[in-house]
């Protein structure tokens, strides 16, 4: 898509890092570069600058930002390291952004196995404590946002598994996971906002995610393989799109680029081939890789593959 095309009514989204500390303590076991929480700013401005500046020319309309510890909130100014942006700064970048034609949405990963960015109040999960700064995290958020049509708050991989090399483990099961859950989504929809949620709940509790998960959450279900490749859990993954679509969940499904770079277009193909095309709203392009000078053709090759994908999407409709 060239400048000045007219954007698709559908969101073609991108997740990009600001703050980067959502993985393990700093002084966790580190088996992946960049996993463990720093200090500093895990960001590289020019490189941020060049990956927004690339996405007008793509089929990309909408950028949803992982605040975490990327910003000096005037609420919780303690939650910031060094280099985080001032609240000014951010607020420049997301002009610049909407003067470019994107859409910027809001992020904070409220799950507790990827909140390291909280600092100390992931240590309080679940406490009036907690609540307080999370609330007000929400509400300063939506403000800088100037009421953004989603608010996304992660919950994902909240499980022993994926907290086996954290040094402090938190875990909510049953009624706790849900209920802290609707805290988060009752206060955002206060503010006249929708809350947006990872999915991958579902896969290990199908029933009852969809008897207990609120139709007004936007949801977004991941699967980063092959979509010819049923083995191992690949089949529950795939499965869980087949089952918000028929409980009547409206979606945007997930792809990335970070173990096959085929995925993205190939989620496009499944989503148009299996949902109804009403609750159908849009997809997502997850590198997960920090804003960094090292991982800026990461980047670039995920803004790529979604134009892929986009093409993809433009010959099924003409099919159909």
């Amino acid at each position: 898509m060239g400048n000045g095309t007219k954007k698709p009514d559908l969101m073609w989204s991108y997740l990009i890092h600001l703050g980067y500390n959502m993985w393990r303590e700093k002084d966790a076991v580190k088996t992946i570069e960049y996993v463990n929480a720093s200090d500093v700013l895990i960001l590289h401005k020019p490189t941020w600058d060049e990956i927004i500046e690339q996405m007008p020319s793509s089929c990309i309309n909408t950028v949803i930002i992982d605040l975490g510890e990327g910003v000096k909130y005037e609420s919780h100014p303690e939650i910031a390291v060094e280099g985080s942006w001032s609240v000014e700064q951010l607020r420049a970048e997301l002009k610049k952004m909407r003067d470019l034609g994107l859409n910027p949405i809001p992020k904070l990963n409220f799950s507790a196995t990827h909140d390291e960015w909280l600092g100390d109040y992931a240590r309080c999960v679940s406490s009036k404590k907690y609540y307080e700064v999370c609330r007000d995290l929400i509400n300063e958020v939506i403000d800088i946002f100037d009421t953004p049509d989603f608010f996304h708050i992660g919950m994902d991989e909240e499980t022993m598994n994926h907290q086996r090399y954290h040094n402090y483990v938190v875990i909510r099961q049953g009624d706790y996971w849900w209920k802290d859950l609707y805290f988060y989504v009752d206060t955002i929809e206060k503010k006249r906002v929708r809350a947006w949620v990872w999915s991958d709940y579902i896969w290990n509790h199908p029933e009852e995610y969809v008897k207990k998960m609120p139709k007004s959450v936007l949801q977004s279900n991941w699967f980063y393989g092959e979509f010819n490749r049923r083995d191992g859990n690949n089949e529950t993954y795939i499965n869980a799109y087949l089952k918000l679509d028929e409980h009547g969940f409206e979606q945007v499904p997930t792809g990335s680029n970070w173990s096959y770079p085929g995925n993205f277009p190939e989620t496009v193909a499944f989503a148009m081939d299996n949902l109804n095309p009403e609750r159908l709203k849009g997809f997502m392009q997850t590198p997960w890789k920090p804003t960094v000078k090292e991982r800026k053709l990461r980047h670039l090759e995920a803004i790529e593959l979604m134009n892929e994908g986009y093409a993809i999407y433009e010959e099924k409709l003409k099919v159909k």
